[in-house]
């Protein structure tokens, strides 16, 4: 099946969700960019968000996070991954559905919990109890995730590939945004 992709499929949700996994092999599938935000702004900035965080503060970083997406977003269609507090900004939120699509990749606490925990790279969780942390910020950002205009729900037994057919299946549901040729 020959696909087109019409419009940049943003790929929105926690960390751990697999946007970046994900992301980069539905971009191979479809023969289209990856297109990582945060991997554009560190580039960008020759430092760590943690760092841009540090330096400049939370709102010079969500300002060029901004300003990142509404570039990548007016290029060739491709996949973004965003970053995990992207979506939570209305301006963001906006621009993402009136000129590409947000996809939501839904994954449970306890899946998300499997995936991160031993991992270092995960500024918010460097906390006295990394999992009660991770249950808080899921709580406080999942109905603002739910904004995504597609979902897709992971699930510890699937792989990549798995997921990636999924989404495939619900972005065409879309004509507007992947057309079969």
């Amino acid at each position: 099946m020959a696909t087109n992709l019409r419009k940049t499929v943003a790929l929105v949700g926690m960390m751990g969700a697999g946007k970046t996994a994900v992301g980069t092999a539905l971009a191979q599938r479809l023969g289209v960019p990856f297109l990582d935000s945060d991997a554009e702004i560190t580039a960008a900035a020759q430092m760590s968000i943690a760092e841009i965080f540090e330096r400049d503060g939370e709102a010079f970083f969500r300002d060029r996070e901004t300003e990142v997406i509404s570039r990548l977003l007016g290029g060739v269609p491709g996949i973004l991954s965003t970053g995990g507090g992207a979506f939570l900004a209305e301006r963001n939120r906006r621009m993402i559905h009136e000129r590409g699509v947000s996809v939501l990749l839904d994954a449970s606490v306890d899946l998300l919990w499997q995936r991160v925990r031993h991992k270092d790279t995960r500024p918010l969780l460097r906390t006295a109890n990394p999992r009660a942390t991770l249950q808080v910020i899921y709580s406080e950002r999942a109905p603002i995730y739910g904004m995504a205009d597609l979902a897709v729900t992971a699930k510890p037994e699937y792989a990549i590939s798995d997921m990636v057919d999924r989404v495939i299946a619900v972005l065409a549901t879309r004509p507007d945004v992947l057309e079969e040729n």
